[in-house]
């Protein structure tokens, strides 16, 4: 047995056998394992305690996510989601889940306990104010592991957000890392995964999930209207993504960054 395996089994109360690693790897240690209650995944975390609070804050808004099994000071264990292909329903199952996330308000901007996604930390913020939140804690969040040059134009641009973003709209519940691999599909739409919750704009959980590729129609159909001007709001939201992924795989993603800076007009 494994040492993974044996400090999953004492954790959990049985035995456990390791099936394979899974894709996550980059941040993260996540592996498949059998129980005699069925198959889980297991996943590595600096702080396991705060993400099994945001999975089950996402289910409890009426959105479906990996259910919660044990958590340790190193392992989040969870149910194993089917996992396949989407279907347009799927899709369409989606927008409404996720339309139904974004629907659980919040009573300010931000989430109340330290996280991270990796090295790359979210330490636990409140605010009223929506531009100084999305410039301090998201775009100059930590200017001094980026190239000198990049910061500067997030500088410069942070500046003009009150400008840019809405001061006060609706503190929905984001997942908060909504790219194409953090939503499970096996034909339906099986869940969530890999949550970095707090409360703000939905138009950043959009922008996320339109930045590799893009949904359907059936899912926009089935999450409804758009706000206004979100198209030009979108590439400001996508530098968070941008930049998330230039700290954490580094100098490839510098291209990324730069389309969004200059779509986003800095």
């Amino acid at each position: 047995m494994t040492d993974a395996a044996k400090v999953l089994s004492d954790l959990l109360g049985t035995d456990v056998t390791i099936s394979e690693h899974l894709s996550g790897g980059d941040v993260a240690e996540v592996i498949a394992i059998d129980t005699p209650r069925g198959p889980r995944v297991a996943k590595s975390s600096a702080l396991p305690g705060v993400e099994a609070r945001m999975l089950q804050a996402i289910a409890a808004a009426g959105c479906p996510a990996a259910q919660v099994v044990a958590t340790s000071d190193k392992w989040l264990v969870m149910d194993r989601l089917p996992q396949g292909f989407p279907t347009k329903a799927g899709w369409a199952e989606a927008g409404h889940a996720i339309s139904d996330l974004h629907a659980t308000v919040g009573p300010h901007f931000g989430w109340k306990e330290d996280f991270a996604i990796g090295p790359a930390p979210q330490p636990a913020i409140v605010s009223d104010d929506w531009p100084a939140f999305w410039a301090e804690h998201r775009l100059l969040a930590w200017p001094e592991t980026l190239p000198a040059d990049i910061a500067q134009r997030l500088e410069r641009l942070a500046a003009r957000l009150p400008d840019l973003l809405p001061r006060q709209p609706r503190a929905g519940l984001l997942h908060g890392d909504l790219w194409h691999g953090n939503l499970v599909f096996d034909g339906g739409f099986k869940g969530l995964i890999d949550p970095a919750c707090y409360y703000g704009d939905a138009e950043v959980d959009l922008a996320a999930l339109t930045t590799f590729s893009m949904p359907p129609a059936e899912f926009f159909a089935a999450y409804g209207p758009c706000p206004e001007g979100w198209e030009q709001r979108r590439p400001i939201y996508r530098l968070w993504i941008a930049i998330l992924h230039l700290r954490l795989f580094g100098e490839s993603y510098r291209g990324m960054v730069e389309r969004c800076l200059q779509a986003a007009g800095a």
